[in-house]
């Protein structure tokens, strides 16, 4: 027998059975382009600053250290995205997220990445407490 006539892995196999959940192609589409946009250091850190709360433009270039000008142009792509929204009140714009699921994905890709290396090993590559 070669390997090209061995079964398939059956669900026992596995040590975590895998999810059959159909994702639309539109919705992976959407995800990356998601990404991308939250994918530049700069654009990452206003996320997490309107994951506080909402900010007026002024107080969102004083808070991540940038021109207005820079920071209208990442913005203008993160709201283009649907990441961010935006509300006008007088002269003044506020900036939020558009919903909570932007703030937990940037929360949880920030924890990931403060983690220590060894907090995840090879053959625990889900680990479901924190290691001290």
């Amino acid at each position: 027998m070669n390997k090209r006539d061995e079964p398939a892995c059956g669900p026992h196999a596995h040590s975590v059975p895998p999810e059959r959940t159909v994702i639309a192609d539109a919705a992976f589409a959407r995800a990356a382009a998601l990404f991308r946009a939250a994918g530049d250091e700069p654009r990452l850190r206003l996320i997490e600053q309107l994951g506080r709360g909402e900010l007026c433009v002024t107080e969102l270039a004083e808070a991540v250290g940038t021109k207005l000008s820079t920071l209208s142009q990442q913005l203008k792509l993160l709201r283009g995205e649907r990441i961010v929204k935006h509300r006008r009140d007088g002269k003044h714009i506020f900036y939020s997220l558009a919903d909570n699921h932007v703030r937990e994905l940037v929360r949880a890709a920030l924890e990931h990445a403060s983690e220590p290396e060894h907090a995840h090993t090879p053959h625990d590559p889900y680990p479901t407490e924190k290691r001290s």
